[in-house]
Protein backbone atom coordinates (compact mmCIF):
# COMPACT_ATOMS: atom_id res chain seq x y z
CA UNK A 1 0.00 0.00 0.00
CA UNK A 2 1.15 3.87 -1.07
CA UNK A 3 1.54 6.63 1.84
CA UNK A 4 -0.60 9.26 1.28
CA UNK A 5 1.19 12.51 0.52
CA UNK A 6 -2.01 14.68 -0.50
CA UNK A 7 -4.76 15.14 1.28
CA UNK A 8 -7.92 12.78 0.00
CA UNK A 9 -10.31 15.18 -2.08
CA UNK A 10 -13.36 15.74 -0.69
CA UNK A 11 -16.91 16.62 -1.80
CA UNK A 12 -20.17 17.50 -0.15
CA UNK A 13 -23.80 16.30 -1.71
CA UNK A 14 -26.98 19.00 -0.50
CA UNK A 15 -30.09 18.38 -1.13
CA UNK A 16 -33.34 19.65 0.97
CA UNK A 17 -34.35 16.82 2.57
CA UNK A 18 -31.03 14.60 2.97
CA UNK A 19 -33.26 11.57 1.94
CA UNK A 20 -33.28 10.75 -1.61
CA UNK A 21 -30.45 12.27 -3.99
CA UNK A 22 -27.82 13.09 -1.77
CA UNK A 23 -27.89 9.72 0.07
CA UNK A 24 -27.41 8.32 -3.06
CA UNK A 25 -24.82 10.30 -4.54
CA UNK A 26 -23.12 9.87 -1.08
CA UNK A 27 -23.26 6.32 -1.26
CA UNK A 28 -22.34 5.76 -5.06
CA UNK A 29 -19.40 8.08 -4.41
CA UNK A 30 -18.44 5.97 -0.79
CA UNK A 31 -18.54 2.77 -3.05
CA UNK A 32 -16.78 3.40 -6.17
CA UNK A 33 -14.49 5.79 -5.09
CA UNK A 34 -12.91 3.10 -2.63
CA UNK A 35 -11.87 5.51 0.01
CA UNK A 36 -9.83 7.92 -2.12
CA UNK A 37 -12.44 10.21 -1.79
CA UNK A 38 -14.03 11.86 1.43
CA UNK A 39 -17.94 11.72 1.33
CA UNK A 40 -20.52 14.16 2.90
CA UNK A 41 -24.22 14.61 2.74
CA UNK A 42 -26.45 17.35 3.71
CA UNK A 43 -29.78 18.70 3.96
CA UNK A 44 -31.29 22.37 4.22
CA UNK A 45 -34.39 20.86 5.67
CA UNK A 46 -33.35 17.50 6.71
CA UNK A 47 -35.84 14.89 7.20
CA UNK A 48 -36.98 12.12 9.27
CA UNK A 49 -35.60 9.20 7.74
CA UNK A 50 -34.24 8.30 4.09
CA UNK A 51 -36.48 7.82 1.38
CA UNK A 52 -37.34 4.09 1.54
CA UNK A 53 -37.81 3.72 -2.42
CA UNK A 54 -33.99 5.45 -2.65
CA UNK A 55 -32.71 2.51 -0.06
CA UNK A 56 -34.68 -0.21 -2.30
CA UNK A 57 -33.37 1.02 -5.47
CA UNK A 58 -29.61 1.31 -4.25
CA UNK A 59 -29.81 -2.37 -2.54
CA UNK A 60 -30.29 -3.34 -5.76
CA UNK A 61 -27.31 -2.61 -6.87
CA UNK A 62 -25.71 -3.96 -3.71
CA UNK A 63 -25.53 -1.01 -1.84
CA UNK A 64 -26.74 -0.51 1.76
CA UNK A 65 -28.11 2.95 2.85
CA UNK A 66 -30.32 1.44 5.23
CA UNK A 67 -28.49 2.99 8.08
CA UNK A 68 -27.98 6.38 6.77
CA UNK A 69 -29.72 9.55 9.02
CA UNK A 70 -30.47 12.86 7.12
CA UNK A 71 -27.80 15.31 8.61
CA UNK A 72 -28.36 19.43 8.91
CA UNK A 73 -26.04 21.33 6.09
CA UNK A 74 -23.71 23.44 8.49
CA UNK A 75 -21.57 26.03 7.40
CA UNK A 76 -18.32 24.09 9.06
CA UNK A 77 -19.38 21.00 6.45
CA UNK A 78 -19.12 22.98 3.27
CA UNK A 79 -15.64 24.78 4.49
CA UNK A 80 -14.57 21.26 5.12
CA UNK A 81 -15.40 20.24 1.49
CA UNK A 82 -13.43 20.58 -2.02
CA UNK A 83 -16.31 20.30 -3.95
CA UNK A 84 -20.15 21.05 -3.55
CA UNK A 85 -23.12 19.51 -5.24
CA UNK A 86 -26.37 20.96 -4.88
CA UNK A 87 -29.33 19.24 -5.57
CA UNK A 88 -32.28 21.64 -5.86
CA UNK A 89 -31.26 23.53 -2.12
CA UNK A 90 -30.91 26.79 -4.30
CA UNK A 91 -29.80 29.87 -2.77
CA UNK A 92 -29.75 27.66 0.94
CA UNK A 93 -26.32 26.63 0.50
CA UNK A 94 -23.80 28.59 1.73
CA UNK A 95 -20.99 30.23 -0.45
CA UNK A 96 -17.05 30.16 -0.33
CA UNK A 97 -14.66 31.21 -2.72
CA UNK A 98 -12.17 29.18 -3.54
CA UNK A 99 -14.64 25.95 -3.70
CA UNK A 100 -15.72 23.89 -6.63
CA UNK A 101 -19.35 24.34 -7.32
CA UNK A 102 -21.94 21.93 -9.32
CA UNK A 103 -25.57 22.28 -9.12
CA UNK A 104 -26.78 18.50 -10.39
CA UNK A 105 -30.82 19.17 -11.75
CA UNK A 106 -32.33 15.80 -10.56
CA UNK A 107 -35.96 14.97 -10.16
CA UNK A 108 -36.31 14.79 -6.61
CA UNK A 109 -37.33 11.16 -5.56
CA UNK A 110 -39.91 11.87 -2.77
CA UNK A 111 -42.81 10.73 -2.15
CA UNK A 112 -42.50 8.14 -5.22
CA UNK A 113 -41.87 4.58 -5.58
CA UNK A 114 -39.18 2.49 -6.39
CA UNK A 115 -39.79 2.31 -10.66
CA UNK A 116 -39.26 5.82 -10.21
CA UNK A 117 -36.23 6.20 -8.09
CA UNK A 118 -34.34 4.20 -10.72
CA UNK A 119 -33.84 6.22 -13.29
CA UNK A 120 -32.61 9.26 -11.24
CA UNK A 121 -30.75 6.55 -9.48
CA UNK A 122 -28.70 5.64 -12.67
CA UNK A 123 -28.34 8.95 -13.49
CA UNK A 124 -26.56 9.79 -10.50
CA UNK A 125 -24.37 7.12 -10.97
CA UNK A 126 -23.44 8.13 -14.49
CA UNK A 127 -22.55 11.34 -12.39
CA UNK A 128 -20.64 9.83 -9.85
CA UNK A 129 -18.50 8.11 -12.22
CA UNK A 130 -17.09 11.30 -14.40
CA UNK A 131 -16.93 13.37 -10.69
CA UNK A 132 -14.07 10.18 -9.50
CA UNK A 133 -12.63 10.82 -13.05
CA UNK A 134 -12.53 14.00 -12.44
CA UNK A 135 -11.14 14.10 -8.85
CA UNK A 136 -9.19 11.53 -8.95
CA UNK A 137 -5.54 10.65 -11.30
CA UNK A 138 -5.86 8.09 -13.37
CA UNK A 139 -3.98 4.56 -12.57
CA UNK A 140 -1.14 4.31 -14.52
Amino acid sequence: MSTETAKKPSVLFVCVHNAGRSQMAAAFLTTLSEGAIEVRSAGSQPADKVNPAAVEAMSELGIDMSAEIPKVLTTEAVKESDVVITMGCGDECPYFPGKRYEDWVLEDPAGQGVDAVRPIRDDIKTRIEGLIASLTPAAK
